[in-house]
C-alpha cells in the first residue's frame, strides 16, 4: 500500500494543485479576451500561465526524480 503522506505523494498533489490552477487562469484570461475588456490583463495572465508552462517540465521531472530515490 503507498504511504499517502509521502514526500513524492505530496509533490504530485501540489503539481496536480498547479495544473488546475493553470486551467483556471486561462479560462479567465479567454474569458478576457473575448469580452475584450482589458488586453493588458489577458497578457499579464498569459505571462503568468507561460512561467507555470516552463516550470511544470522541471517539477514533473523533479517528482519522477525523488519517487525513483523513495524506491531504492
Amino acid at each position: 500500500m503507498q504511504d499517502h503522506h509521502s514526500f513524492s505523494h505530496l509533490l504530485d498533489k501540489l503539481y496536480e494543485n498547479q495544473l488546475a490552477l493553470a486551467a483556471a487562469v486561462e479560462e479567465l484570461a479567454l474569458w478576457v479576451e473575448v469580452r475584450g475588456e482589458d488586453e493588458a490583463t489577458a497578457g499579464n495572465v498569459r505571462s503568468a500561465l507561460e512561467t507555470l508552462d516552463r516550470n511544470a517540465e522541471t517539477i514533473n521531472a523533479a517528482i519522477a526524480g525523488i519517487k525513483k530515490t523513495e524506491m531504492a
